[in-house]
């Protein structure tokens, strides 16, 4: 083995980071570092589960831990003793935090800092594949969301630094590149300019022509400005897949929620996507289970997945985050929380397997990852026999099962 053990919880932005730090602790064999995940109380205690199994599987390993869990709640991870250190978000790209001398706990306040992303954190898919950190932080107060309070304010990275970045991951032979951030569509406003996240994928696109491939993480609906529109709708290397943030559709909840969009913003983004390129494919966040939500307002969250073509989703089934405001609020029984989700991950099963099947017969180029395994311009899971990982294969779809089976074409 040679440096840090690394262990990724949560979002892209994370995988990202991770590879950043990987880098930054050099050649510590003897190091552990859980970058860890608050999205939900699930993915706490799965970062506390990943702490014990890694001191199980490697007693003398020490153990470092990160990310917006340790950030939002440093004591909760200092009181484990497997723990050997906890590093806020800010902490963990400097490289002072991995020198034996440092405090056990390096964790300060995220609201200061101003900036973001000088390291430029890339994440690697199988090297074929790279996250970019366009993006972190977030200025909005969703009542369900502790995750402001792990990174922070919004900030961007100018725009320059990520052409530069993005050239060198091409120039390393990478043909797909993926701009993530916690809100990736408010980037730019505190730049000099204030450029858009439509002019900064403009940018990329002219300045770095020999990109194959340019996706982008979850979007906030609402915040898709017209350049975005355009280049989303008619550039063929903006590969026609996006992953919205929706959280429910439901109008009742969303403001509730304090989410800045309506339902019929959602559905009218989604069919202006469509009608302008149909074959992109539409991937959304929703929770299950929000606070006062009836069974009626959970009927239109299902009948949004119909409406918006969701084929590909993340479903949460709502728990509390302590200091939240929606953790004030009159909270649904666990079981109907958890019959929720199960429905509507049935819902987006459905429309996936369907999707899926419609793609049989089509030619699509896929990204190969490995084990014969990659995903096309739309994102649809291929298998493939053989093939080079970080390769571009042109692909004739034989057969649909959970995911599609493929020949040369």
């Amino acid at each position: 083995m040679s440096g840090p053990e690394m262990i990724t919880l949560g979002c892209r932005l994370n995988a990202a980071e991770s590879e950043a730090m990987r880098m930054l602790a050099g050649d510590a064999d003897d190091l552990v570092i859980v970058n860890s995940c608050a999205v939900t109380n699930e993915a706490v205690r799965q970062t506390r589960q990943a702490i014990r199994k890694a001191k199980r599987a490697r007693p003398d390993a020490r153990i470092f831990v990160t990310g917006c869990a340790a950030q939002v709640e440093p004591e909760r991870f200092a009181a484990m003793p497997e723990v050997a250190r906890v590093l806020g978000n800010r902490e963990k790209f400097e490289a002072a935090s991995f020198l034996p001398a440092t405090e056990r706990v390096r964790v300060s306040d995220i609201m200061a800092v101003r900036e973001t992303a000088p390291h430029l954190a890339a994440g690697f898919a199988e090297r074929a594949r790279a996250f970019v950190e366009v993006q972190n932080g977030c200025d909005h107060r969703c009542t369900f969301c502790v995750i402001p309070y792990g990174r922070g304010n919004s900030r961007s990275v100018p725009a320059g630094l990520v052409v530069e970045r993005i050239r060198q991951l091409v120039g390393d032979g990478f043909c797909e590149v993926v701009l993530t951030g916690v809100d990736v569509t408010s980037y730019g406003p505190d730049l000099p300019g204030a450029p858009t996240l439509g002019q900064l994928v403009e940018r990329i696109l002219r300045h770095v022509p020999d990109l194959p491939r340019l996706r982008l993480s979850s979007l906030d609906c609402i915040e898709i400005d017209e350049r975005l529109f355009d280049i989303a709708t008619g550039e063929p290397r903006f590969m026609p897949h996006l992953h919205m943030s929706f959280q429910a559709g439901d109008d009742l909840v969303l403001k509730r929620m304090k989410r800045r969009h309506r339902r019929g913003e959602a559905i009218e983004t989604v069919h202006r996507l469509k009608a302008r390129r149909p074959d992109i494919a539409i991937g959304a966040d929703m929770i299950a289970g929000f606070p006062t939500e009836s069974e009626a307002m959970h009927e239109n969250s299902l009948a949004l997945i119909e409406e918006c073509d969701i084929v590909m989703g993340h479903i949460f089934p709502f728990s509390p985050k302590a200091g939240t405001p929606a953790a004030r609020m009159p909270q649904l029984p666990a079981p109907v929380v958890r019959e929720r989700a199960r429905r509507l991950r049935a819902a987006i099963a459905a429309r996936n397997a369907a999707w899926l099947r419609s793609l049989v017969g089509t030619r699509q180029r896929v990204l190969v990852e490995k084990d014969g395994f990659g995903h096309a311009e739309n994102f649809a899971p291929v298998r493939i026999a053989g093939g080079r990982a970080g390769q571009v294969a042109e692909i004739r779809i034989a057969r649909a099962d959970d995911v599609l089976t493929g020949t040369p074409a």
